[in-house]
């Protein structure tokens, strides 16, 4: 029998009847809010430390964003790009861009000039809404080069009163003479320009894949793409409305941006937001706001866990709390809950499946393949169909590694202004995700690593994330990264990056033994470096291919 959800459907046997049921999703988040805000306008949208901003409140604050910007002259289909933390700011831009008709493109804070100016020029970016900090020490030159010709600031100070140094130490900037302030705008209660509300088809985002494994291509993400997710994400959980939903990974990331963000606001539940990732504040937050549901990735929950303040209590409100954007061992499934009393519910998904294809529901354990240890990352949902294919494109059998490809309606069109990426890409519209893994008879799938991460040594196949997965299980490993190196005798050998916990001493050579111990000869580390820290991603996720560059260097 092949691996195929055309072939047996034992997946349906975890899913609770609320998760298997029918959904008709909402048009888009803007009428998604819409709909909260007419059934409980005086409820919490967004908690921002001791601020709060009701439904109500942040409707016509983002109508007034709109009008503006349609004011301004953005057209139905113009491109807006928002390069914000996670503050309440990011909310009324994107709102308030989405009710002008606009599609978003979302920018990671951490940019710095040459990255942001690729993303507005390959983008074609009319608008750009960033800090009054990085307008006036970069992106000021940077737009000028552009297309974007309107500007508007945000100093993420406002809406609050705390100013917490630890992640709002900066200060507040003189008004800007070439760019609008944010929070002003949303101020002057202009109404929303008529007739641009989205339509399911349109575009809502252009997400730029974070290059992990090269040049970003724009994922174009409809309205369509989120609510499905959306509103399956809010069904399967069964939160009760008016839940909240704290904000961990960054909302310009596909995961906090659909599993956070547009998830929250189809169940009308308050989106926490504290700024950044600290994992104090984080903790600060969760005893403050008292969250049903959160989603981030495995290097957040270490840090979490690491952390000297951390208490069972922290996590006693969680309902749900889910991992995404990046690999989670078994092993810190097991700590987490050890020292801190939660289970962490894995998941699977990428920027073009418009966030999760595939998680473990509520209330059920992942199973660990007994073989490779691998943790599930779950199982499909209703209306997604996930193969596993051979290099020729047939589906395999149960058990076989291959590629994971996904159908569903929350698989994006294709990519921007990339006919040729995106051919290659989505055949017959069916997403080709360049992962490896597998799927045993009861439907759970597995993923095992990236395609262009195997290592090949001696002719052997070495799959990164298996000796990660053991490194994670030695006491004083806090982070591991695996990457291939070239090697005289084998072509390639195996070579492991980790950090350590707080506390934790081990050289290079004892965790090589270990590993040894514990795997076959070709597929341990011959050679162990320790780092402060594991280069990654904004959004947590690993780059091993800046691990690999330090080897070319």
């Amino acid at each position: 029998m092949t691996a195929s959800i055309y072939a047996a459907k034992p997946w349906l046997a975890v899913l609770s009847e609320v998760q298997r049921a029918p959904i008709t999703p909402a048009d888009s988040v803007v009428h998604a809010f819409r709909a909260s805000a007419a059934e409980a306008p005086d409820q919490a949208a967004v908690a921002y430390f001791d601020g709060r901003l009701g439904y109500r409140e942040m409707d016509g604050l983002s109508d007034s964003v709109a009008g503006h910007l349609a004011a301004r002259g953005l057209a139905r289909g113009d491109r807006v790009a928002i390069m914000l933390q996670n503050s309440p700011h990011f909310v009324l831009a994107l709102l308030g861009a989405w009710k002008a008709g606009a599609i978003v493109v979302p920018l990671n804070p951490m940019y710095k000039s040459a990255e942001a100016g690729h993303i507005l020029g390959d983008a074609g970016v009319s608008a750009l809404i960033c800090s009054d900090r990085a307008w006036a020490a970069y992106l000021r030159d940077t737009a000028a080069a552009s297309s974007v010709r309107i500007a508007l600031t945000a100093c993420e100070r406002d809406f609050q009163t705390r100013d917490d140094a630890r992640v709002l130490g900066f200060e507040r900037l003189p008004p800007a003479d070439d760019a609008d302030d944010l929070a002003a705008v949303a101020r002057l209660g202009l109404p929303a320009p008529a007739e641009r509300d989205p339509h399911p088809g349109d575009t809502a985002l252009i997400s730029y894949t974070s290059g992990t494994s090269g040049k970003p291509k724009g994922a174009m993400n409809s309205h369509a793409n989120i609510m499905f997710n959306a509103e399956r994400q809010a069904a399967g959980q069964g939160l009760p409305k008016g839940s909240v939903y704290f904000a961990l990974a960054p909302l310009f990331h596909i995961t906090g941006m659909v599993c956070q963000l547009s998830t929250c606001f189809a169940n009308a539940g308050t989106l926490a937001l504290a700024y950044r990732f600290e994992a104090g504040v984080v903790l600060e937050a969760f005893a403050e706001h008292r969250p049903a549901y959160t989603v981030g990735p495995s290097t957040a929950f270490m840090a979490l866990a690491a952390h000297p303040a951390a208490t069972r209590d922290h996590f006693a409100s969680f309902r749900q709390i889910s991992s995404g954007g990046a690999p989670l061992p078994p092993a810190l499934v097991e700590k987490f809950r050890a020292a801190l009393g939660a289970y962490v519910h894995n998941g699977y998904g990428l920027t073009e499946c418009t966030a999760p294809c595939a998680s473990v529901p509520p209330g059920v354990e992942a199973p660990v393949d007994p073989v490779s240890g691998t943790l599930a990352v779950g199982v499909p949902g209703p209306d997604t169909v996930v193969r596993v294919l051979d290099d020729t494109g047939a589906e395999v059998p149960f058990g076989e590694q291959g590629e994971i490809a996904v159908r569903g309606p929350q698989v994006v069109s294709g990519y921007w202004h990339l006919p040729e990426a995106t051919d290659e890409a989505f055949p017959g519209g069916e997403l080709r995700t360049g992962d490896i893994g597998f799927m045993d008879p009861e439907g759970w799938l597995y993923v095992v690593d990236r395609k262009k991460d195997m290592i090949n040594a001696s002719g052997f196949k070495v799959w990164p994330r298996e000796v990660e997965d053991v490194l994670y299980t030695h006491p004083a490993v806090r982070e591991a990264a695996v990457v291939g190196v070239p090697d005289a005798y084998r072509g390639e050998t195996v070579k492991a990056y980790v950090s350590l916990r707080p506390g934790a001493a081990v050289d290079g050579a004892a965790l090589g033994t270990y590993c040894k111990e514990r795997l076959a000869a070709y597929k341990y580390p011959r050679v162990v470096e320790i780092l402060p820290e594991l280069p990654k991603t904004p959004s947590g996720k690993i780059l091993r291919r800046e691990l690999r560059s330090r080897e070319d260097a």
